[in-house]
């Protein structure tokens, strides 16, 4: 059998306070971490956009289907003809 490798975070930094995981974990892995995390937001700022442009896109939509509804438009419309005159 092999023998276990101690691992690296095992040792506690020097004082009273207790191991963070910040100090168990070296530095390459924060990095890639931190990485990952801005790509997540990027992700969800772009899926976030994504959304508000299809909303906007659909309102649009129905906006010009109820301009070419003529029973919309006379319900909508002012009823002081005498201005077309």
């Amino acid at each position: 059998m092999a023998k276990k490798k101690q691992a690296a975070g095992s040792q506690r930094p020097s004082g009273d306070k207790p191991a963070t995981l910040k100090d168990l974990l070296s530095a390459d892995t924060i990095n890639q971490l931190k990485v990952q995390a801005e790509r997540l937001q990027e992700q969800a700022e772009h899926k976030k956009q994504e959304a508000l442009k299809a909303a906007e896109e659909a309102r649009k939509a129905e906006q010009k289907r109820l301009e070419n509804d003529f029973e919309y438009l006379l319900n909508n419309s002012k009823m002081d003809w005498k201005s077309h005159k």
